[in-house]
């Protein structure tokens, strides 16, 4: 499973529990075509409707970006580093944000520890979304621009901000230049 992408970890598991696309879009309100989209292209506008996906097959997000062995204590080094998922805005569009997972490998874990490449296409569409859980992200270079709720804020190389995810909210790359943070993301179980 270590070298397949998300999209076709997410089938493999619907098609394991013997779901067909039409119930998954029924138990989590996403459209047929976006889940085949997610599966077959690696579409995701979102970690929202991942999560919802996860939540619908009755698995946590981290399933779908585990390997089968779980290493404690984990280390990832940096070259060792690797794209896990990248949101996208649409099929043949560039990608607005890259994801390299620190926890793969933990499968025990109750956090997703991410460094996210933010990049300017972020900026063009933004669209906010909410679900349960936590976020803490700490800028390591660039600009981001985080829209809470009715609040914008900007935050800088070495800023970090914690936040409740349920409320509405848009993370984005400030200006032409890619940012890069780290962010631990809490999705409690149910």
């Amino acid at each position: 499973m270590g070298t397949e992408k998300v999209g076709a970890r997410i089938k493999k598991f619907r098609e394991m529990e013997e779901i067909s696309l039409e119930e998954l879009a029924e138990r989590t309100g996403l459209e047929v075509n976006f889940l085949k989209a997610v599966e077959e292209d690696g579409v995701y506008p979102s970690l929202g409707p991942l999560l919802k996906i996860a939540r619908a097959l009755g698995t946590r997000l981290g399933t779908f970006l585990d390997d089968t062995i779980s290493q404690d204590p984990l280390i990832i080094r940096l070259e060792e580093r690797e794209e896990e998922l990248s949101i996208l805005k649409g099929k043949d569009k560039p990608a607005a944000l890259r994801f390299y997972s620190l926890g793969k490998g933990k499968s025990d874990r109750h956090m997703e520890p991410f460094f996210i490449e933010v990049l300017p296409e972020s900026a063009k569409e933004k669209k906010l979304s909410s679900h349960e859980g936590e976020e803490f992200i700490v800028v390591h270079s660039g600009e981001i621009e985080l829209i809470y709720g009715q609040e914008v804020y900007t935050l800088k190389a070495g800023d970090s901000v914690y936040y409740n995810s349920i409320v509405p909210h848009y993370l984005s790359c400030k200006g032409e230049t890619p940012a890069k943070i780290y962010a631990v993301l809490y999705f409690p179980e149910n």
